[in-house]
């Protein structure tokens, strides 16, 4: 019984589903609020620039190794005296 209720439920929620027709509206580009669409359109950089990868390169070698620079520098400087 519980079954053939839940089966029917089911077939319910799917054909109201289809019946709503989802589908997404255009895109307002004339709207201060929306802004371009697409692959690469919400980075901060552009990676097809044609000195990406060096600089990509820099940033997450610095970035990774800073921390560990850091340490090394407070635990081996020399002491004042």
């Amino acid at each position: 019984m519980l079954a053939r209720a839940t089966l029917r439920t089911g077939n319910q929620l799917a054909a109201a589903t289809a019946r709503r027709g989802f589908h997404a509206t255009r895109a307002q580009l004339s709207s201060p609020y929306h802004y371009p669409e697409g692959p690469l359109s919400n980075l901060p950089f552009n990676p097809r620039k044609k000195g990406f990868a060096v600089g990509y390169w820099t940033f997450c070698v610095t970035g990774f190794g800073l921390p560990f620079a850091i340490a090394y520098w407070q635990m081996h400087h020399p002491a004042k005296a």
